[in-house]
């Protein structure tokens, strides 16, 4: 039985409607606090006003973002996701899928307060599957708190984003940010958002597969 569900949001930004676009928008803006949709979720039907609306559709979900100028030359963002589950999660989706857009979105205003209008280069590296690979990754950190410095195989970063299953930081070119998906029955998985010209994608790939499995192997 197909179940609906809608998640919204509304966050301010602080910057004009057309860089939030251009955010939200474009595959390299996107790179920059998302990720990169591949295969089938790079071919998303879309409703696009720019720059005002942008409204994504897969399958039976849509993805919708409402843009508003406000005071100061920034932006309010209204989101909405939203559509019909063909399996039986109760109120599990909707509490996991809110949570990791409330991640997402925060990344988003740390993007464009910090790296406006920089294209992005996105990699992603997961985990070994082990137990203790979330408490091994907060110790060989530091277990740091908001604000912190975290010494890193990319560099020093400051932490910006602290929570249970969460962990982010800001370096002097990237944001990354650490998930913990136990709870969906996955590893967990390091999300690198790059802002260095030329930056190789292959060797950030490589750089935290290798640290994860030494920091969070059996």
């Amino acid at each position: 039985m197909s179940t609906p569900f809608e998640i919204r949001r509304e966050i301010a930004l602080p910057i004009a409607p057309q860089e939030v676009w251009r955010a939200i928008a474009t595959r390299e803006g996107q790179a920059g606090w998302f990720m990169t949709l591949e295969g089938d979720d790079a071919e998303a039907e879309i409703v696009a006003d720019p720059p005002h609306r942008l409204e994504q559709r897969f399958g039976t979900q849509a993805i919708e973002y409402v843009l508003e100028s406000a005071e100061g030359g920034t932006t309010v963002l209204r989101f909405v996701h939203s559509g019909m589950l063909e399996e039986e999660w109760g109120d599990e989706f909707e509490t996991m899928t809110g949570l990791g857009w409330d991640l997402y979105l925060f990344t988003l205003g740390e993007y464009l307060r910090h790296f406006p209008g920089t294209p992005a280069t996105y990699v992603e590296a997961e985990a070994p599957s082990t137990p203790e690979a979330w408490k091994r990754i907060l110790a060989a950190l530091g277990d740091p708190a908001v604000g912190d410095t975290v010494r890193t195989p990319v560099g020093t970063g400051i932490v910006d984003r602290r929570v249970e299953r969460y962990l982010g930081f800001r370096t002097e070119h990237a944001l990354v940010r650490f998930h913990e998906r136990s709870l969906i029955g996955m590893p967990v998985a390091v999300g690198h958002h790059e802002y260095a010209p030329g930056a190789d994608t292959s060797t950030l790939t490589d750089t935290w597969t290798a640290w994860l499995a030494e920091t969070a192997g059996s």
